[in-house]
């Protein structure tokens, strides 16, 4: 990824270049004032490459075709409208970046996240557990089957509700580079409530953040599909979770 913090406050890419929208405190987004950024971002010390030295090694042995179908990792069907979701993973200039590692994780259809932290009311699926991974192939796809998640509620203001959305986790070529973002649905009533998909103040830069229903995807009589893809850098990349970019 190419996209730094330094970057995004001043609406420009890693090379400079003007143009990318930079996220920015939304009074809506309660919490956004302790999530974007206000200092200068801390340089790493010593060897830039020596970081690396110190995180996970991921490699394709480690990745299996299970990992990406997050509806056949459990002995039953969880509940819920099934889709495929896939798309590329370019560069700029639109070439394909091959070896990614792409990880999900995501709610149930009821809208609960198999986490200790989560309180929703909503039930549990014994079925699905929300997480998935692949690699990209050397054509830069991905592809998943999941479940389509559902909306659920959340402290920011009274009786307000977070879309749907897929948080997707792209690791680039080395640890120090991962990006974390969201994927939302189309045609979501609740885009227009959401005040952290608007902490990103141009539209069409939102707009790239909403998978495209796409019938050629569709799996026959089983999922339904959606594209989404992924520009790591320049003025049409895919902006990181406003979330994680402090």
């Amino acid at each position: 990824m190419t996209l730094t913090q330094e970057g995004l406050a001043k609406g420009q890419d890693a090379t400079g270049a003007e143009g990318v929208p930079a996220p920015r405190r939304v009074d809506a987004y309660r919490s956004g004032a302790l999530r974007v950024p206000t200092r200068a971002p801390l340089a790493l010390g010593g060897d830039p490459e020596a970081v690396e030295l110190y995180g996970p090694v991921f490699g394709a042995t480690e990745v299996t075709a299970l990992d990406a179908d997050l509806t056949r990792q459990h002995a039953g069907d969880p509940h819920g409208e099934r889709i495929t979701v896939s798309g590329r993973v370019v560069d700029r200039a639109g070439r394909p970046v091959g070896g990614q590692l792409v990880e999900i994780w995501q709610a149930n259809a009821s809208g609960r996240y198999v986490h200790r932290r989560d309180r929703h009311a909503a039930p549990l699926d014994p079925n699905f557990t929300g997480v998935g991974r692949c690699l990209t192939d050397t054509e830069g796809r991905y592809a998943f089957t999941t479940i389509r998640p559902g909306a659920y509620p959340w402290g920011n203001r009274e009786n307000a509700w977070r879309p749907a959305h897929i948080h997707f986790s792209l690791f680039g070529r080395a640890f120090a580079q991962r990006l974390v973002t969201q994927m939302y649905f189309p045609g979501d009533p609740l885009l227009a409530h959401d005040p952290i998909l608007h902490m990103i103040t141009d539209q069409a830069t939102r707009d790239r953040l909403v998978a495209a229903y796409d019938p050629e995807l569709s799996v026959v009589e089983w999922s339904l599909g959606y594209r989404w893809d992924i520009v790591l850098d320049g003025p049409a990349a895919t902006l990181p979770d406003p979330e994680v970019t402090a």
